[in-house]
């Protein structure tokens, strides 16, 4: 019996030389709608899928290939001599190559359609197909990724066969893919369910790339974007630069979301996931300059996020200094051109701002998951019989913003826009609040990602001149830290806001 081929394809890039290898080889192809057109117009012979099933194409095409003498083809095991007989009985054909791409509902979720609109470029037929041939993949070559066309090529040229090693492989990368597209169509569908956490986790990612390795040199690693989301660490462009590490991503992450905490044009300067100089200017150059004053020596290394356009003098500055990554949403012409005098510098522009999602995060055997840190305060409270002064209160919030971004026990220390202290990542609250105050001279106002325990901190803060406290408040012992800010003379603001960030 001839071998055949069914070959149904939306994105039809190197689909032609492939068929015409096949025929070159003596196998049949079976085609349906725009893919037949395509290949009968480029002087393929093929045949219409109407021809095999004897029935038309119908609903819109929605129902072409859901067709027994289809799958009875594909499914067929031919060592089997009832299905041999079967198929011989009732004069089905086998079909040997199965070459399918899907609509490409990934891209079409994304954009701004009508939701039906979205729900029609839900694939049934290639699926089907898909999961049939890759089932029955001793016998049938599956190829859903036209990567794959010129590996089966090789090895049919070589060997007159794919090997079976090929083959189970093709059928792996048939359902890694189909659990893909379900997991990004299950979510699609479940976007506005009342039920926020579904009985079964569907995540949907594409390897962006392979990277060099992880936290360490001996841990291998990658990267997926998300097929549902363009966020802003999936659809940023390199504009100078090696490629972006593990550790990078993980930082640009943190820099750029810290960033973009703030209306006013803001610089985070950001080292091993940490912030260690954060600020606020009329400008990316002040906020930078004020940013980098801070800590000139934790800054070399590190990776800079901006919220506003970098310009010229801004890169002068930066390049003066070691850093890994530069982020930012535009540079100016001038601007770039300085900084791509940094062979290996990372420019990154940023198409996104962070957008409101779902974390996750492995444990041994589990998945966690849960909203992003998206809100900054329930409501604002004052607790003592100071009021903060409208500056403070301004650096109260500026605080804030910043503190979401440290690991806990979190504490900045700022003043005029500026995080003069960041202490976090220790086992008790006393011990970061001792490493601000130290480092942040000059501060005034004093942010904690929780609740006080104790009274100490607040002793501590008073001893290097803090006015103004803000914490989230809701520990047994609040009377405690507010009886010690009324006897310092130090104004405590409660958020009702938690920030923990393990």
């Amino acid at each position: 019996m001839k071998k055949r081929a069914l070959i149904s394809v939306f994105d039809k890039d190197g689909v032609l030389d492939f068929a015409k290898f096949l025929v070159s080889k003596d196998v049949e192809i079976i085609s349906t709608g725009g893919t037949y057109k395509y290949l009968k117009e480029n002087g393929v012979n093929v045949i219409e899928i109407n021809e095999v099933t004897n029935f038309p194409e119908m609903l819109d095409g929605r129902v072409k290939t859901l067709h027994p003498l289809v799958h009875a083809g594909i499914l067929a095991i031919r060592d089997n001599e009832e299905h041999m007989n079967t198929l011989k009985g009732r004069d089905i054909h086998t079909i040997d190559y199965v070459v399918v791409n899907l609509y490409p509902f990934f891209e079409k979720v994304k954009e701004d359609l009508e939701f039906d609109e979205k729900v029609e470029f839900i694939d049934i037929g290639g699926p089907t197909m898909l999961r049939a041939a890759a089932k029955n993949f001793q016998d049938v070559v599956v190829i859903s990724d036209k990567n794959d066309y010129k590996v089966v090529m090789e090895e049919v040229e070589a060997n007159g066969e794919a090997s079976l090693k090929t083959k189970k492989k093709l059928a792996g990368k048939v359902f890694n893919l189909m659990s893909a597209y379900d997991g990004a169509i299950s979510n699609f569908l479940l976007a506005d369910d009342e039920e926020e956490y579904p009985e079964y986790l569907s995540v949907s990612y594409k390897k962006m790339q392979g990277l060099r390795y992880g936290e360490n040199s001996h841990q291998s690693a990658a990267v997926y974007s998300s097929t549902m989301l363009d966020g802003a660490m999936n659809t940023f462009d390199i504009l100078n630069g090696k490629e972006l590490s593990y550790n990078n991503f993980k930082d640009c992450d943190i820099a750029w979301k810290c960033a973009n905490e703030f209306d006013e044009p803001a610089c985070c300067a950001l080292k091993h996931n940490t912030p260690c100089g954060v600020a606020v200017g009329t400008d990316a150059y002040e906020a930078y300059m004020k940013a980098y004053e801070v800590d000139p020596t934790s800054i070399f290394g590190g990776i800079i996020g901006f919220n506003r356009k970098v310009d010229k003098k801004t890169a002068e500055e930066m390049v003066k200094i070691f850093l890994e990554v530069i982020a930012a949403p535009e540079y100016d012409e001038d601007a770039l051109e300085i900084l791509k005098t940094k062979k290996n510098l990372r420019v990154l522009k940023f198409n996104n701002t962070p957008k409101a999602d779902k974390y996750m995060v492995t444990v041994d055997g589990a998945m966690l998951v849960q909203e992003e840190d998206s809100k900054l305060i329930e409501e604002i409270k004052v607790v003592t019989e100071v009021k903060p002064t409208d500056e403070e209160m301004k650096d109260l919030l500026f605080g804030m913003k910043v503190v979401k971004y440290v690991k806990s026990n979190a504490i900045v220390v700022a003043n005029n826009g500026i995080a003069l202290g960041i202490g976090g990542g220790q086992v008790n609250r006393i011990w970061p609040t001792e490493d601000a105050l130290k480092r942040g001279k000059g501060a005034t106002i004093l942010a904690s990602d929780a609740f006080f325990p104790f009274r100490d901190i607040v002793d501590e803060a008073a001893k290097y001149g803090i006015k103004a406290i803000i914490q989230p408040g809701g520990s047994m012992n609040d009377q405690q830290s507010i009886d010690a800010c009324n006897e310092h003379g130090i104004a405590m603001v409660f958020t009702g806001l938690r920030h923990f960030k393990h």
